[in-house]
């Protein structure tokens, strides 16, 4: 367990910071740290899309949350300067940069960031559909509403939505995956820094 602590710990020694082209030309392998892949037996990641929350949970402490105290950690070794998330839930693919290697909070920051400050345009909202529009609708409303489920009015339902509104209940990260075939078919390639995020209700 020590030797595991000591590998993710925070800190610049781990030698450099692996860049995209770095990356790409040396075809390197990234390792994920656990507690992104949810295999980290002392520690899961509670993550909220919505609120932002993050803190953890360890089965032989229900009572209680644990602090994201792993926050500063690298998110992979070896580091790198960019990762790519897509997600199957949604359209859209979110960047996390950081030129001094990418760590767990730089991914938790800007996944939230990227869901609760983008909108989803109208073109998106259109292709969902008919019954998927109205959850998001009913969603977006009791969101609104500090999460107090209620009966809402059609006049009442919001019309505009933020992209957090469109996952409806699946709002908790559970974990990252290499899923390339996918990435083929969403982006056109794949690349070892480019994951596919799951989320659970």
């Amino acid at each position: 367990m020590a030797d595991t602590i000591g590998k993710w710990s925070p800190g610049s020694a781990y030698g450099p910071v692996l860049s995209q082209t770095d990356l790409y030309l040396l075809n390197t392998e990234l390792e994920l740290n656990p507690i992104l892949t949810n295999s980290n037996a002392g520690f899961q990641l509670l993550f909220n899309l919505n609120t932002g929350q993050t803190t953890g949970f360890n089965a032989g402490a229900r009572d209680r949350d644990l602090p994201f105290t792993s926050k500063d950690e690298p998110a992979t070794l070896p580091r790198v300067s960019e990762i790519i998330i897509i997600s199957e839930y949604t359209p859209w693919c979110t960047i996390v940069k950081n030129p001094a290697g990418v760590t767990m909070n730089d991914i938790c920051t800007t996944i939230w960031k990227e869901y609760t400050e983008n909108m989803v345009t109208d073109k998106e909202f259109e292709s969902l559909p008919p019954r998927i529009q109205d959850q998001v609708r009913r969603n977006a409303a009791a969101s609104a509403s500090n999460g107090m489920f209620q009966y809402f009015s059609p006049a009442q339902l919001p019309t505009r939505f933020r992209r957090v509104d469109w996952l409806r209940d699946k709002v908790f990260f559970e974990k990252l995956v290499r899923r390339d075939p996918y990435a083929k078919s969403r982006l056109g390639f794949s690349a070892p820094n480019i994951f596919v995020m799951i989320l659970n209700s």
